[in-house]
Protein backbone atom coordinates (compact mmCIF):
# COMPACT_ATOMS: atom_id res chain seq x y z
CA UNK A 1 0.00 0.00 0.00
CA UNK A 2 1.16 3.65 -0.82
CA UNK A 3 0.34 6.55 0.59
CA UNK A 4 0.69 9.76 -1.54
CA UNK A 5 -0.16 13.80 -1.23
CA UNK A 6 -2.64 13.60 -4.02
CA UNK A 7 -2.67 10.74 -6.92
CA UNK A 8 -3.51 11.38 -10.50
CA UNK A 9 -4.85 8.32 -12.34
CA UNK A 10 -4.10 8.88 -15.95
CA UNK A 11 -1.25 10.05 -17.57
CA UNK A 12 -2.26 12.08 -20.93
CA UNK A 13 -2.32 15.48 -21.56
CA UNK A 14 -4.45 16.45 -18.83
CA UNK A 15 -3.03 14.06 -15.97
CA UNK A 16 0.45 15.53 -16.62
CA UNK A 17 -0.02 19.03 -17.29
CA UNK A 18 -2.14 19.24 -13.87
CA UNK A 19 1.17 16.69 -11.96
CA UNK A 20 3.43 19.55 -13.37
CA UNK A 21 1.55 22.92 -12.54
CA UNK A 22 1.33 21.49 -8.81
CA UNK A 23 4.77 21.49 -8.09
CA UNK A 24 5.92 21.98 -5.25
CA UNK A 25 3.18 18.99 -3.54
CA UNK A 26 3.92 16.01 -3.85
CA UNK A 27 1.57 13.80 -6.65
CA UNK A 28 1.63 10.29 -7.71
CA UNK A 29 0.88 9.42 -11.77
CA UNK A 30 -0.59 6.58 -12.62
CA UNK A 31 -0.39 5.23 -16.44
CA UNK A 32 -2.37 1.97 -17.35
CA UNK A 33 0.31 1.48 -19.71
CA UNK A 34 3.84 3.17 -20.58
CA UNK A 35 4.08 6.79 -21.09
CA UNK A 36 3.11 7.77 -24.22
CA UNK A 37 0.57 4.56 -25.91
CA UNK A 38 -2.91 3.90 -25.24
CA UNK A 39 -3.07 7.82 -24.77
CA UNK A 40 -5.72 9.67 -27.14
CA UNK A 41 -4.16 12.68 -26.23
CA UNK A 42 -0.68 11.56 -28.13
CA UNK A 43 -2.85 10.97 -30.97
CA UNK A 44 -4.20 14.59 -31.21
CA UNK A 45 -3.65 15.80 -35.05
CA UNK A 46 -5.73 18.88 -34.62
CA UNK A 47 -4.19 20.82 -32.03
CA UNK A 48 -5.47 23.08 -29.63
CA UNK A 49 -8.06 26.33 -30.25
CA UNK A 50 -7.14 29.72 -28.10
CA UNK A 51 -7.82 33.07 -29.43
CA UNK A 52 -4.05 33.65 -30.07
CA UNK A 53 -4.34 36.81 -32.89
CA UNK A 54 -5.26 40.37 -33.14
CA UNK A 55 -8.27 39.37 -35.44
CA UNK A 56 -9.83 36.77 -32.69
CA UNK A 57 -10.97 37.55 -29.10
CA UNK A 58 -12.02 34.84 -26.45
CA UNK A 59 -15.57 36.25 -26.56
CA UNK A 60 -15.79 35.07 -30.25
CA UNK A 61 -14.05 31.68 -29.40
CA UNK A 62 -16.96 31.08 -26.61
CA UNK A 63 -20.27 31.68 -29.27
CA UNK A 64 -18.60 29.35 -31.28
CA UNK A 65 -17.84 26.69 -28.69
CA UNK A 66 -21.99 27.45 -27.95
CA UNK A 67 -23.13 27.22 -30.98
CA UNK A 68 -21.37 23.90 -31.96
CA UNK A 69 -22.77 22.67 -28.48
CA UNK A 70 -25.87 22.56 -29.68
CA UNK A 71 -27.91 24.00 -27.23
CA UNK A 72 -26.39 22.40 -24.17
CA UNK A 73 -22.80 24.40 -23.39
CA UNK A 74 -22.76 26.14 -20.33
CA UNK A 75 -21.81 29.69 -21.23
CA UNK A 76 -19.73 30.81 -18.12
CA UNK A 77 -17.91 27.57 -18.68
CA UNK A 78 -17.06 28.55 -22.74
CA UNK A 79 -16.12 31.64 -21.43
CA UNK A 80 -13.35 30.32 -18.98
CA UNK A 81 -12.07 28.04 -21.24
CA UNK A 82 -11.68 30.78 -23.66
CA UNK A 83 -10.52 33.25 -21.78
CA UNK A 84 -7.73 31.29 -20.38
CA UNK A 85 -6.75 29.23 -23.30
CA UNK A 86 -4.05 31.47 -24.61
CA UNK A 87 -2.01 31.75 -21.29
CA UNK A 88 -2.39 27.98 -21.54
CA UNK A 89 -0.57 27.95 -24.88
CA UNK A 90 2.17 30.05 -23.73
CA UNK A 91 2.86 27.39 -20.65
CA UNK A 92 3.12 24.70 -23.26
CA UNK A 93 5.39 26.61 -25.54
CA UNK A 94 7.43 27.30 -21.89
CA UNK A 95 7.47 23.40 -21.53
CA UNK A 96 8.93 23.18 -25.00
CA UNK A 97 5.72 22.32 -27.58
CA UNK A 98 7.37 23.46 -30.46
CA UNK A 99 3.91 24.74 -32.73
CA UNK A 100 4.32 25.71 -35.82
CA UNK A 101 5.15 29.54 -36.99
CA UNK A 102 4.30 31.33 -39.53
CA UNK A 103 7.43 33.23 -41.62
CA UNK A 104 7.65 36.14 -39.63
CA UNK A 105 7.44 33.98 -36.19
CA UNK A 106 3.96 34.17 -35.49
CA UNK A 107 2.24 31.05 -34.26
CA UNK A 108 0.11 30.02 -37.49
CA UNK A 109 -3.37 29.14 -36.47
CA UNK A 110 -5.20 27.12 -38.85
CA UNK A 111 -9.19 26.93 -39.53
CA UNK A 112 -11.41 23.84 -38.14
CA UNK A 113 -15.19 23.19 -38.55
CA UNK A 114 -17.33 25.63 -36.74
CA UNK A 115 -14.51 28.29 -36.08
CA UNK A 116 -15.43 31.62 -37.06
CA UNK A 117 -11.49 32.57 -37.14
CA UNK A 118 -8.60 30.33 -37.67
CA UNK A 119 -7.31 29.76 -34.24
CA UNK A 120 -5.55 25.98 -33.80
CA UNK A 121 -2.50 25.94 -33.32
CA UNK A 122 -0.42 22.80 -34.46
CA UNK A 123 2.55 21.21 -34.98
CA UNK A 124 4.07 20.01 -38.32
CA UNK A 125 0.40 19.82 -39.88
CA UNK A 126 -1.12 16.90 -37.82
CA UNK A 127 1.79 16.08 -34.82
CA UNK A 128 0.10 18.26 -32.45
CA UNK A 129 -0.45 15.59 -29.61
CA UNK A 130 2.16 14.04 -30.07
CA UNK A 131 4.65 16.87 -29.74
CA UNK A 132 2.49 17.95 -26.73
CA UNK A 133 3.23 15.01 -24.72
CA UNK A 134 6.71 14.44 -25.84
CA UNK A 135 7.20 17.40 -23.91
CA UNK A 136 4.81 16.72 -21.19
CA UNK A 137 6.53 13.78 -20.31
CA UNK A 138 9.87 14.65 -20.75
CA UNK A 139 8.87 17.65 -18.28
CA UNK A 140 7.61 15.34 -15.83
CA UNK A 141 10.46 12.48 -15.96
CA UNK A 142 12.71 15.23 -14.62
CA UNK A 143 10.50 16.96 -12.16
CA UNK A 144 11.39 16.08 -8.58
CA UNK A 145 8.04 16.40 -7.21
CA UNK A 146 5.98 13.95 -9.16
CA UNK A 147 6.48 9.95 -8.99
CA UNK A 148 5.48 8.43 -12.56
CA UNK A 149 3.91 4.55 -11.95
CA UNK A 150 3.80 2.70 -15.18
CA UNK A 151 1.55 -0.34 -16.39
CA UNK A 152 -0.59 0.33 -13.33
CA UNK A 153 -4.30 -0.19 -14.00
CA UNK A 154 -6.99 1.45 -11.94
CA UNK A 155 -10.16 -0.47 -10.81
CA UNK A 156 -11.84 0.66 -7.89
CA UNK A 157 -11.56 4.17 -5.77
CA UNK A 158 -11.39 3.15 -2.40
CA UNK A 159 -13.78 5.29 -0.08
CA UNK A 160 -13.35 5.74 4.02
CA UNK A 161 -16.24 5.49 6.25
CA UNK A 162 -17.62 8.54 5.64
CA UNK A 163 -17.55 8.17 1.79
CA UNK A 164 -14.20 10.03 1.03
CA UNK A 165 -13.12 9.02 -2.10
CA UNK A 166 -9.06 7.89 -0.69
CA UNK A 167 -7.04 6.58 -3.51
CA UNK A 168 -7.16 3.76 -5.98
CA UNK A 169 -7.34 -0.10 -5.89
CA UNK A 170 -5.29 -1.40 -9.21
CA UNK A 171 -4.76 -4.37 -10.74
CA UNK A 172 -1.99 -7.03 -8.93
CA UNK A 173 -3.59 -6.21 -5.67
CA UNK A 174 -2.03 -2.20 -5.56
CA UNK A 175 -3.86 0.11 -3.59
CA UNK A 176 -2.57 3.56 -3.72
CA UNK A 177 -4.04 6.14 -0.68
CA UNK A 178 -4.36 9.39 -1.53
CA UNK A 179 -5.16 13.25 0.55
CA UNK A 180 -6.63 13.77 -3.07
CA UNK A 181 -7.48 11.55 -6.03
CA UNK A 182 -8.17 12.91 -9.38
CA UNK A 183 -9.26 10.98 -12.56
CA UNK A 184 -7.68 11.52 -15.67
CA UNK A 185 -8.27 8.65 -17.67
CA UNK A 186 -9.63 10.10 -20.49
CA UNK A 187 -12.62 8.74 -23.07
CA UNK A 188 -15.18 5.84 -23.91
CA UNK A 189 -14.17 5.55 -27.80
CA UNK A 190 -13.02 1.99 -27.23
CA UNK A 191 -16.15 0.68 -26.54
CA UNK A 192 -16.99 1.34 -30.09
CA UNK A 193 -15.64 -1.43 -32.98
CA UNK A 194 -14.94 1.65 -35.10
CA UNK A 195 -12.57 4.49 -33.18
CA UNK A 196 -9.78 6.55 -33.06
CA UNK A 197 -8.90 5.94 -29.62
CA UNK A 198 -6.95 3.11 -28.13
CA UNK A 199 -9.27 0.19 -27.55
CA UNK A 200 -8.00 0.11 -23.78
CA UNK A 201 -10.15 3.58 -23.82
CA UNK A 202 -13.51 2.33 -22.53
CA UNK A 203 -15.10 4.57 -20.09
CA UNK A 204 -13.50 3.32 -17.00
CA UNK A 205 -12.64 6.55 -15.21
CA UNK A 206 -16.49 7.82 -15.09
CA UNK A 207 -17.40 3.88 -14.45
CA UNK A 208 -14.99 3.75 -11.44
CA UNK A 209 -16.95 7.37 -10.33
CA UNK A 210 -20.00 6.47 -11.05
CA UNK A 211 -19.95 3.27 -9.12
CA UNK A 212 -18.97 5.17 -6.07
CA UNK A 213 -21.90 7.09 -6.26
CA UNK A 214 -20.49 10.38 -8.36
CA UNK A 215 -22.96 12.11 -10.59
CA UNK A 216 -22.73 11.92 -14.17
CA UNK A 217 -23.78 13.95 -16.89
CA UNK A 218 -24.95 13.44 -20.76
CA UNK A 219 -23.28 10.35 -21.49
CA UNK A 220 -25.25 9.68 -24.19
CA UNK A 221 -23.37 12.31 -26.40
CA UNK A 222 -20.59 10.72 -28.12
CA UNK A 223 -18.86 12.32 -30.84
CA UNK A 224 -18.12 10.56 -33.98
CA UNK A 225 -14.85 12.22 -36.13
CA UNK A 226 -16.71 11.93 -38.88
CA UNK A 227 -12.66 11.06 -41.21
CA UNK A 228 -11.60 7.99 -40.08
CA UNK A 229 -9.00 6.69 -42.36
CA UNK A 230 -11.20 3.06 -43.64
CA UNK A 231 -8.42 0.74 -43.95
CA UNK A 232 -9.69 -1.51 -41.58
CA UNK A 233 -6.91 -1.00 -38.60
CA UNK A 234 -7.81 -0.77 -35.05
CA UNK A 235 -7.75 1.59 -33.93
CA UNK A 236 -8.52 3.74 -37.29
CA UNK A 237 -6.04 6.29 -38.08
CA UNK A 238 -7.68 9.71 -38.47
CA UNK A 239 -7.56 11.72 -41.30
CA UNK A 240 -7.18 14.96 -39.36
CA UNK A 241 -10.05 18.06 -40.27
CA UNK A 242 -7.27 20.14 -40.74
CA UNK A 243 -7.02 18.96 -43.79
CA UNK A 244 -10.46 20.30 -45.14
CA UNK A 245 -9.11 23.10 -43.51
CA UNK A 246 -6.44 23.23 -46.14
CA UNK A 247 -8.85 22.71 -49.13
CA UNK A 248 -9.49 18.72 -49.23
CA UNK A 249 -13.24 18.36 -49.93
CA UNK A 250 -15.27 15.52 -49.49
CA UNK A 251 -16.51 13.30 -52.43
CA UNK A 252 -18.68 9.59 -52.91
CA UNK A 253 -17.53 6.84 -54.71
CA UNK A 254 -19.04 8.69 -57.82
CA UNK A 255 -17.04 11.59 -57.53
CA UNK A 256 -19.71 14.09 -55.98
CA UNK A 257 -19.48 16.37 -53.29
CA UNK A 258 -22.57 15.51 -50.63
CA UNK A 259 -21.28 17.90 -47.40
CA UNK A 260 -20.36 21.25 -46.59
CA UNK A 261 -16.90 20.09 -46.27
CA UNK A 262 -16.58 22.68 -42.77
CA UNK A 263 -20.19 21.96 -41.31
CA UNK A 264 -20.10 20.77 -37.65
CA UNK A 265 -18.73 17.36 -37.18
CA UNK A 266 -21.82 15.57 -36.05
CA UNK A 267 -23.56 16.87 -39.42
CA UNK A 268 -20.35 15.87 -41.69
CA UNK A 269 -20.33 12.21 -40.00
CA UNK A 270 -24.01 11.68 -40.64
CA UNK A 271 -23.29 12.68 -43.91
CA UNK A 272 -20.42 10.07 -44.60
CA UNK A 273 -22.82 7.51 -42.67
CA UNK A 274 -25.35 8.12 -45.21
CA UNK A 275 -23.32 8.10 -48.54
CA UNK A 276 -21.40 4.67 -46.69
CA UNK A 277 -24.80 2.92 -46.41
CA UNK A 278 -26.13 3.89 -49.74
CA UNK A 279 -22.98 2.26 -51.14
CA UNK A 280 -21.75 4.94 -52.43
CA UNK A 281 -18.84 4.88 -50.12
CA UNK A 282 -17.25 8.21 -48.99
CA UNK A 283 -13.98 10.04 -49.45
CA UNK A 284 -11.51 12.74 -48.63
CA UNK A 285 -10.08 13.89 -51.94
CA UNK A 286 -6.42 16.26 -50.93
CA UNK A 287 -5.16 15.62 -54.22
CA UNK A 288 -5.29 19.18 -55.44
CA UNK A 289 -5.61 20.84 -51.81
CA UNK A 290 -2.00 19.15 -51.15
CA UNK A 291 -0.85 16.95 -53.70
CA UNK A 292 2.83 16.71 -53.56
CA UNK A 293 3.42 18.44 -50.24
CA UNK A 294 1.13 16.00 -48.45
CA UNK A 295 4.59 14.38 -46.71
CA UNK A 296 5.53 17.13 -44.88
CA UNK A 297 2.60 19.10 -44.30
CA UNK A 298 0.61 15.88 -43.00
CA UNK A 299 3.37 13.28 -42.25
CA UNK A 300 0.71 11.23 -39.49
CA UNK A 301 -1.96 11.08 -42.46
CA UNK A 302 0.60 10.05 -45.12
CA UNK A 303 2.18 7.48 -43.00
CA UNK A 304 -0.90 5.99 -42.47
CA UNK A 305 -2.08 5.95 -45.86
CA UNK A 306 0.93 4.55 -47.56
CA UNK A 307 1.04 1.88 -44.86
CA UNK A 308 -2.13 0.39 -46.65
CA UNK A 309 -0.65 1.06 -50.06
CA UNK A 310 -2.58 3.98 -50.62
CA UNK A 311 -1.07 7.41 -51.78
CA UNK A 312 -2.76 10.62 -50.62
CA UNK A 313 -1.02 12.97 -53.05
CA UNK A 314 -2.83 10.98 -56.49
CA UNK A 315 -5.58 9.07 -54.47
CA UNK A 316 -8.56 9.90 -52.44
CA UNK A 317 -9.00 8.70 -48.63
CA UNK A 318 -11.24 6.44 -48.16
CA UNK A 319 -13.14 7.49 -45.07
CA UNK A 320 -16.15 6.28 -42.24
CA UNK A 321 -17.16 8.18 -38.93
CA UNK A 322 -15.24 6.72 -35.65
CA UNK A 323 -15.64 7.08 -32.04
CA UNK A 324 -13.28 10.06 -31.15
CA UNK A 325 -14.86 11.86 -28.01
CA UNK A 326 -17.42 11.88 -25.37
CA UNK A 327 -18.65 14.69 -24.27
CA UNK A 328 -20.41 13.39 -21.36
CA UNK A 329 -18.37 12.77 -18.26
CA UNK A 330 -18.02 12.96 -14.41
CA UNK A 331 -20.03 16.25 -13.15
CA UNK A 332 -17.14 18.86 -12.06
CA UNK A 333 -17.41 22.52 -10.53
CA UNK A 334 -15.91 25.13 -12.24
CA UNK A 335 -12.06 23.69 -10.35
CA UNK A 336 -12.30 20.09 -11.29
CA UNK A 337 -14.37 18.63 -7.76
CA UNK A 338 -17.27 16.38 -8.51
CA UNK A 339 -20.22 15.35 -6.26
CA UNK A 340 -17.78 13.44 -3.81
CA UNK A 341 -15.52 14.50 -1.00
CA UNK A 342 -11.87 13.45 -2.36
CA UNK A 343 -12.50 13.25 -5.86
CA UNK A 344 -11.73 15.50 -9.48
CA UNK A 345 -11.86 14.83 -12.41
CA UNK A 346 -9.92 16.44 -15.31
CA UNK A 347 -9.97 16.29 -19.50
CA UNK A 348 -12.26 13.78 -21.39
CA UNK A 349 -13.58 11.78 -18.44
CA UNK A 350 -14.70 14.82 -16.87
CA UNK A 351 -18.31 16.76 -17.93
CA UNK A 352 -17.95 20.71 -17.32
CA UNK A 353 -20.37 22.22 -19.58
CA UNK A 354 -17.99 23.11 -21.65
CA UNK A 355 -18.85 20.81 -25.08
CA UNK A 356 -22.78 20.77 -24.44
CA UNK A 357 -24.09 18.12 -27.30
CA UNK A 358 -21.20 18.64 -29.52
CA UNK A 359 -17.85 19.28 -28.82
CA UNK A 360 -16.27 21.98 -30.89
CA UNK A 361 -12.89 21.20 -33.03
CA UNK A 362 -10.19 21.20 -31.20
CA UNK A 363 -11.82 22.14 -28.00
CA UNK A 364 -10.66 18.95 -25.68
CA UNK A 365 -6.84 19.51 -25.01
CA UNK A 366 -7.85 23.42 -24.39
CA UNK A 367 -10.70 22.29 -22.08
CA UNK A 368 -7.61 19.76 -20.49
CA UNK A 369 -5.24 22.28 -20.06
CA UNK A 370 -7.16 25.36 -18.67
CA UNK A 371 -9.20 22.63 -15.67
CA UNK A 372 -5.81 20.95 -14.82
CA UNK A 373 -4.49 24.37 -14.02
CA UNK A 374 -7.37 25.10 -12.06
CA UNK A 375 -7.45 22.27 -9.95
CA UNK A 376 -3.88 22.62 -9.72
CA UNK A 377 -4.34 26.35 -8.41
CA UNK A 378 -7.08 24.48 -6.15
CA UNK A 379 -4.84 21.58 -4.92
CA UNK A 380 -1.35 23.08 -5.03
CA UNK A 381 -1.23 24.97 -1.34
CA UNK A 382 -3.99 23.27 0.70
CA UNK A 383 -2.65 21.44 3.58
CA UNK A 384 -2.51 17.38 3.65
CA UNK A 385 -5.81 16.04 4.91
CA UNK A 386 -5.62 13.34 7.82
CA UNK A 387 -5.96 10.19 6.43
CA UNK A 388 -8.87 7.55 7.30
CA UNK A 389 -8.49 4.00 7.14
CA UNK A 390 -10.62 3.15 3.32
CA UNK A 391 -12.99 0.80 3.32
CA UNK A 392 -12.39 -2.29 1.91
CA UNK A 393 -12.07 -2.65 -2.42
CA UNK A 394 -14.64 -4.80 -4.44
CA UNK A 395 -12.77 -4.89 -7.78
CA UNK A 396 -15.26 -5.44 -10.58
CA UNK A 397 -14.29 -7.92 -13.03
CA UNK A 398 -12.08 -7.75 -15.87
CA UNK A 399 -14.47 -8.49 -18.96
CA UNK A 400 -12.13 -10.45 -21.45
CA UNK A 401 -11.55 -10.71 -25.51
CA UNK A 402 -14.94 -12.71 -26.03
CA UNK A 403 -17.25 -10.30 -24.79
CA UNK A 404 -15.05 -7.25 -25.02
CA UNK A 405 -15.88 -7.93 -28.58
CA UNK A 406 -19.55 -8.61 -28.66
CA UNK A 407 -19.82 -5.17 -26.40
CA UNK A 408 -18.09 -3.11 -29.37
CA UNK A 409 -19.63 -4.70 -31.76
CA UNK A 410 -23.17 -3.96 -30.38
CA UNK A 411 -22.11 -0.28 -29.63
CA UNK A 412 -21.07 0.40 -32.96
CA UNK A 413 -24.55 -0.98 -34.87
CA UNK A 414 -26.94 0.67 -31.98
CA UNK A 415 -25.44 3.31 -30.21
CA UNK A 416 -23.12 4.81 -32.80
CA UNK A 417 -23.91 7.54 -35.17
CA UNK A 418 -27.36 6.99 -36.25
CA UNK A 419 -29.68 5.24 -33.09
CA UNK A 420 -33.38 4.35 -32.52
CA UNK A 421 -35.18 3.27 -29.82
CA UNK A 422 -35.19 -0.50 -30.94
CA UNK A 423 -31.65 -1.01 -31.53
CA UNK A 424 -30.74 0.67 -28.19
CA UNK A 425 -32.96 -1.30 -26.57
CA UNK A 426 -31.94 -4.82 -27.96
CA UNK A 427 -28.17 -3.16 -27.05
CA UNK A 428 -29.45 -3.05 -23.33
CA UNK A 429 -30.81 -6.08 -23.40
CA UNK A 430 -27.26 -8.11 -24.53
CA UNK A 431 -25.22 -5.81 -22.05
CA UNK A 432 -27.99 -6.98 -19.26
CA UNK A 433 -26.96 -10.48 -20.70
CA UNK A 434 -23.13 -10.32 -20.86
CA UNK A 435 -23.32 -8.18 -16.94
CA UNK A 436 -24.89 -11.59 -15.74
CA UNK A 437 -22.97 -14.06 -17.55
CA UNK A 438 -19.61 -12.04 -16.37
CA UNK A 439 -19.98 -9.40 -13.88
CA UNK A 440 -20.62 -5.52 -13.96
CA UNK A 441 -17.12 -4.99 -15.39
CA UNK A 442 -16.32 -1.27 -15.54
CA UNK A 443 -16.47 -1.39 -19.52
CA UNK A 444 -20.09 -2.70 -19.26
CA UNK A 445 -21.56 -0.28 -16.73
CA UNK A 446 -19.90 2.71 -18.86
CA UNK A 447 -21.86 1.48 -22.03
CA UNK A 448 -24.59 1.08 -19.96
CA UNK A 449 -24.42 4.47 -18.75
CA UNK A 450 -24.25 5.54 -22.55
CA UNK A 451 -27.30 3.30 -23.59
CA UNK A 452 -29.48 4.27 -20.90
CA UNK A 453 -29.34 8.08 -21.76
CA UNK A 454 -29.44 7.77 -24.99
CA UNK A 455 -32.69 5.45 -24.74
CA UNK A 456 -33.94 8.45 -22.79
CA UNK A 457 -33.58 11.14 -24.85
CA UNK A 458 -36.25 11.25 -26.84
CA UNK A 459 -34.81 13.53 -29.04
CA UNK A 460 -32.07 14.09 -31.96
CA UNK A 461 -29.56 16.63 -30.35
CA UNK A 462 -25.79 17.45 -31.63
CA UNK A 463 -24.25 14.21 -31.78
CA UNK A 464 -26.91 12.54 -30.41
CA UNK A 465 -28.83 11.47 -33.58
CA UNK A 466 -32.50 9.80 -33.13
CA UNK A 467 -34.06 8.28 -36.56
CA UNK A 468 -36.99 7.60 -34.64
CA UNK A 469 -36.75 11.22 -33.14
CA UNK A 470 -35.71 13.49 -35.24
CA UNK A 471 -36.82 17.12 -33.91
CA UNK A 472 -34.77 18.79 -31.04
CA UNK A 473 -37.27 18.93 -28.28
CA UNK A 474 -38.41 22.65 -27.39
CA UNK A 475 -37.10 21.91 -24.25
CA UNK A 476 -33.48 21.90 -23.84
CA UNK A 477 -31.99 19.88 -21.28
CA UNK A 478 -28.62 18.03 -19.86
CA UNK A 479 -28.95 14.42 -18.38
CA UNK A 480 -27.56 13.58 -14.63
CA UNK A 481 -27.58 10.10 -13.88
CA UNK A 482 -26.11 8.35 -11.57
CA UNK A 483 -25.14 3.91 -11.42
CA UNK A 484 -28.09 3.34 -9.63
CA UNK A 485 -30.52 4.68 -12.61
CA UNK A 486 -28.09 2.22 -15.10
CA UNK A 487 -27.88 -0.68 -12.74
CA UNK A 488 -29.04 -4.04 -14.17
Amino acid sequence: MNTDNVLIVGAGLAGLFLALKLAPRRVTVLSQAPLGEASSSAWAQGGLAAALSPEDDPKLHAQDTIAAGAGLVDPEIAALIAREGPARVMDLIALGVPFDRTPDGKLAQSLEAAHSKPRVVRVAGDLAGKAIMDALIAAARAAPHIEIVENMRARVLLQDANGRVRGVWCDGDHSFIADETVIATGGSGGLYAVTTNPPEAMGQGFAMAARAGALIADPEFVQFHPTAIDIGRDPAPLATEALRGEGAHLINGEGQTFIAELAPRDVVARAIHVERASGRGAFLDATKAVGAHFPEAFPTVFAACMSANLDPRVQPIPVAPAAHYHMGGVVTDVWGRTTLAGLWAVGECASTGAHGANRLASNSLLEAVVFANRIADALRDDGAAALASPGPAAPPPILSDAPRAELRQLMQAHAGVVRDAAGLSLALDRIDALCDAHGIANALLAARLIVTAALARKESRGAHFRSDYLDAAEKKHRSFVTSAAAAP
